[in-house]
């Protein structure tokens, strides 16, 4: 199984992110194609715009979000997708674009698929 980082994509490409993954359905704000230095992006793997709205980045809410996003993830096609392009990688680094490092759906992901 690859190392499953995430990070944030308006922080700097490191040669340790390996193969970089934006998992957000929005292309983030201010961010050119060149600077995102992108090796896939998998917008399908991102929470539905319902549930992204309803959680809108509050902390009172992210357990509930978390638990709901892995409902929707458990039935996404996007994850047998995500799991063949993850094990041909050594690393591989998820890129999000909220201000919060602790609180966003790309640490419910990278949990989700390390458990796979």
């Amino acid at each position: 199984m690859a190392n499953i980082q995430i990070k944030r994509i308006y922080d700097r490409p490191a040669k340790t992110d390996g193969v970089r993954i934006l998992v957000d359905r929005l292309w983030p704000r201010g961010v050119s194609k060149e600077e995102a230095h992108l090796d896939s992006w998998m917008k399908d793997i991102a929470p539905s715009p319902e549930l992204r709205t309803w959680f809108d980045h509050k902390p009172e809410k992210f357990e509930a979000f978390s638990e709901r996003y892995i409902a929707e993830l458990i039935h996404r096609p996007a994850i047998k997708e995500m799991k063949l392009f993850i094990s041909k990688h050594k690393t591989v680094t998820l890129l999000y674009g909220a201000k919060s490092p602790t609180i966003n759906h790309a640490v419910v992901l990278q949990k989700f698929l390390s458990k796979l």
